[in-house]
C-alpha cells in the first residue's frame, strides 16, 4: 500500500481522506514513517526552512482561545504590551539573519491590529529591510486586503494565520471568530500576491481523523508552510491538564500532513521542547522546517543550536 502510494503521488495522484485514515492505521508504523521521508525527499531535497518571531505586541486578546495564554479570557502569567520596542524587534531580526535564520516574522495578540500598531509595525519592518535581507513574514489576525497590502508594501512576502485545527473541531475551542473568517483572510493574502503559512495545533482534544481534516483543508488552499505546533497545556488556560499524545501519535500526524501536502514546509513550531527525544525521528518522518529561537510566551531552542543539529542530520540550511 505505502509504496503504491508512493509512486502515485510522485506521479501527481492526491490522498483522499478515506485513504489517509487506512494510513493512519497502517500497521507498520516504521513503514509509514519511511515513506513520508522519501516524499519529502523526493520533494524537497534535503531544504531544511528556519524562520523565527517577535512577539511584537503580547496578551490582552479579546478572542477566547482555549489554548492560548495571550487571551483575556484565561489567567496566565506573561509579558503584557502593546508595542516592542522597535530597535528591540530590528536587532533580533538582523542577528537571526546573519544566523542562517531564512524568514523573521512579527506577532500581535489580538483579532485584529489597530492603525496604530500596524504602522509602528511597518515602521519595524522597513527598518529591518534596510538592514537584512532576511524574509519578512507577519501574523497579525483577520485582516482586510487593504492592510495585508499595507504590510506587503513594506516588505512583507508571506502572512502567517493557523487555521488551528479542524473545521468541524474549531468551534469547540474558540467561539468569538471562525475558521471561515481565518479562510477569507487566507484568500485575501493571497490574493494580493502574498505566501501564506497556516497549520494547527495537535494535541487539542481532537481525533486522527480531525487532524487529517486539517492537512487536507490547508491542502485545498494551496498552503505550502505548515507549521504543526504541540499543544503546550500553559497553566490558566481551559486547556492546562490535557493529556500529552504519544509519540506514535505525533510521528503519524507528521507522516500523514507529508502525505497529503508532499511539497509543503512542514515545521516544527510551538511545543518543541516537549518532543526534543522525538526531533531526530520527526525528521526523518516528514518534517523540513522550524521555527527557532523563542515563541511568543514560551522558551524555544537557539537559532545557533538548532542550525548544527539540522545540518547535522544532512540538511541544507
Amino acid at each position: 500500500m505505502i509504496q503504491q502510494l508512493i509512486a502515485d503521488i510522485k506521479a501527481g495522484a492526491e490522498i483522499d481522506f478515506e485513504t489517509a485514515c487506512k494510513l493512519a492505521e497502517y500497521a507498520n508504523k516504521e513503514e509509514l514513517y519511511e515513506g513520508a521521508n522519501t516524499l519529502r525527499e523526493y520533494f524537497c531535497n534535503a531544504a531544511l526552512q528556519l524562520c523565527s518571531i517577535t512577539n511584537a505586541k503580547s496578551g490582552l486578546c479579546s478572542e477566547n482561545c482555549k489554548w492560548c495564554s495571550q487571551s483575556a479570557h484565561n489567567k496566565c502569567k506573561i509579558d503584557i504590551y502593546d508595542s516592542i520596542d522597535k530597535n528591540t524587534a530590528v536587532a533580533q531580526a538582523v542577528a537571526n539573519g546573519k544566523a542562517g535564520v531564512h524568514r523573521h516574522g512579527l506577532v500581535t495578540s489580538g483579532r485584529t491590529v489597530s492603525p496604530q500598531t500596524l504602522q509602528n509595525c511597518v515602521s519595524i519592518y522597513r527598518e529591518i529591510a534596510q538592514k537584512s535581507p532576511i524574509k519578512l513574514c507577519a501574523s497579525m489576525g483577520l485582516l482586510t486586503k487593504e492592510q495585508l497590502q499595507e504590510l506587503k508594501d513594506a516588505g512583507v512576502t508571506r502572512y502567517h494565520c493557523n487555521l488551528e485545527t479542524a473545521p468541524s473541531f474549531f468551534p469547540n475551542l474558540c467561539s468569538t471568530h471562525s475558521v471561515e473568517e481565518k479562510i477569507a483572510t487566507i484568500r485575501a493574502a493571497q490574493a494580493i500576491g502574498l505566501e501564506v503559512c497556516s497549520g494547527g495545533i495537535i494535541g487539542m482534544g481532537e481525533t486522527m481523523a480531525q487532524r487529517i481534516e486539517l492537512a487536507l483543508a490547508l491542502r485545498d488552499l494551496g498552503i505550502r508552510s505548515i507549521p504543526i505546533n504541540i499543544l503546550n497545556p500553559i497553566e490558566g488556560t481551559p486547556l492546562f491538564g490535557m493529556p500529552p499524545l504519544s509519540d506514535e501519535e505525533i510521528l503519524t500526524s507528521f507522516a500523514l500532513f507529508r502525505f497529503i501536502n508532499p511539497r509543503a514546509y512542514l515545521r516544527f513550531a510551538g511545543g518543541r521542547l516537549s518532543i526534543q527525544h522525538l526531533q531526530g525521528k520527526a525528521l526523518k518522518s516528514g518534517i523540513n522546517a522550524s521555527i527557532t529561537g523563542d515563541m511568543l510566551t514560551t522558551h524555544g531552542v537557539q537559532v545557533q543550536d538548532d542550525v548544527n543539529t539540522f545540518r547535522a542530520a544532512g540538511f541544507v540550511i
